[in-house]
């Protein structure tokens, strides 16, 4: 999904990473471009149904848990309408502002598909638009006070349009008979296969749906909301908290950083292998901006005030948990390269001429950089308080998606490695956090 931060931990070198799938066929057996689903993710047509009924109630869920607004309505037109106007005004962006072109990866049938990277250019626009009219308005700001009065209709929106969107790209995967179709949405249940994703890369010339939905719609919003929340309180109150300063501050950051970076997503493993259906459409629009933000919500009727004591204690957690995420990535990856700075590092060399590292960051745990994100995770929940666990949900989200890539990374090392992973771990004994997990 766009806003997890989480990288690849394997600790190893002259190995690529992030470009297989584990429910995809056999490749090197199986000659044809789109060679049928073997195994199917999250239990097939059973799990596929679950998650699609379960999350989008989840999200209700967690809206009513805070203080809902009364007079909200569930299916509002004016929120399907200004939720529309949203996203194909962005899509209008896209196609106005000026980006660099970039090749992806190369695709199995030898070819490549162009990228216009304009992300950023986009989202200054979106800020100096909301800036000029905060200028014109005098600071009423009513695009801030809508999305903060019909955000219960803005979720319905985002939901049914994923809905769509899904059924889109679905139906139009069976259009063009080369059209490559992801190793793991090509199963023939078209249940699974809409919600999982068929069309590896579902585009309209070259306005490639699936890039533009991971970066775009989902987390612009986000800090619209965000904003939209720190407006509200200062309407309620007459000041905006330190702690919302703070989130606001923390996410906007993240957001900056992953428009700066839009590049790297071209050989994310969303990107390269996984297919776009309802899965991914609901994650970037609906999952990302409505859950990740209800921090901001809540502290929006109720202020906390950390004083300059508990802001410190939360940058220093949150730069703790970005040195140790950053940090260790860096130490891999100067390792992969031959970086004399790293040459101390003790490793084990696997049969297959892989090299493990077991000193340094990786050897504290096997996954140190997931701490380092969850950390940083905790350090978004934790100026609301300890009033409510619903302000706790992404991190805890968090924390279940890292446990659940770390149960997934080391089975697939097991396999790859077996009796030098076994090695492996009776060194490096700890998985993610040292001396607890």
């Amino acid at each position: 999904m766009a806003a997890v931060d989480a990288q690849a931990s394997e600790p190893l070198l002259n190995e690529s990473e992030g470009t297989t799938n584990e429910g995809a066929a056999d490749t090197s057996a199986v000659k044809e471009l789109n060679p049928k689903t073997i195994r199917a993710d999250f239990n097939g047509v059973p799990g596929a149904l679950a998650i699609t009924i379960g999350l989008p109630i989840l999200i209700y869920v967690l809206y009513y848990a805070l203080d809902a607004v009364p007079e909200a309505k569930v299916f509002d037109l004016c929120a399907l309408e200004g939720y529309l106007i949203w996203f194909f005004g962005l899509v209008g962006l896209f196609y106005i502002v000026p980006g660099r072109v970039m090749d992806g990866t190369t695709l199995r049938d030898g070819t490549y598909l162009k990228y216009k990277m304009n992300g950023l250019n986009c989202f200054l626009v979106v800020l100096a638009l909301l800036i000029a009219r905060g200028f014109i308005t005098h600071g009423e700001l009513p695009e801030l006070v809508f999305v903060a009065d019909h955000l219960l209709g803005l979720i319905t929106a985002s939901i049914g349009f994923s809905f769509v969107l899904a059924l889109f790209v679905y139906f139009k995967s069976f259009g063009n008979p080369k059209t490559i179709l992801a190793y793991g949405g090509n199963t023939g249940k078209p249940i699974f296969d809409w919600f999982i994703g068929r069309e590896l890369n579902p585009r309209i010339g070259m306005f490639d749906i699936k890039f533009f939905c991971e970066l775009r719609p989902g987390l612009f919003l986000w800090v619209i909301i965000n904003a939209a929340e720190a407006h509200l309180q200062y309407r309620k109150f007459g000041y905006i908290s330190d702690s919302m300063i703070l989130i606001n501050i923390f996410q906007f950051i993240y957001v900056v950083d992953s428009a700066v970076l839009e590049a790297k997503n071209l050989t994310m493993i969303d990107i390269t292998t996984d297919g776009f259906g309802f899965m991914l459409a609901f994650g970037d629009l609906a999952l990302v901006p409505f859950t990740y933000t209800l921090q901001t919500r809540f502290l929006a009727t109720h202020p906390v005030n950390l004083g300059w004591l508990g802001v410190a204690g939360i940058v220093a957690l949150k730069v703790i948990g970005y040195y140790i995420f950053r940090s260790s990535n860096s130490e891999k990856n100067s390792f992969r390269q031959g970086d004399p700075s790293v040459a101390h590092l003790k490793y084990i060399e696997t049969k297959s001429g892989s090299k493990l590292l077991i000193s340094g960051w990786w050897g504290v745990a096997r996954h140190i950089n997931y701490f380092g994100d969850w950390l940083m995770s905790i350090s978004w929940c934790v100026p609301t308080g300890f009033y409510t666990p619903v302000t706790y949900f992404y991190s805890l989200y968090f924390a279940i998606l890292l446990i659940h890539r770390e149960s997934r990374d080391e089975a697939k090392c097991s396999e790859k490695y077996g009796d030098d992973w076994k090695e492996y771990k009776r060194i490096v004994r700890w998985k993610i956090i040292p001396y607890v997990y």
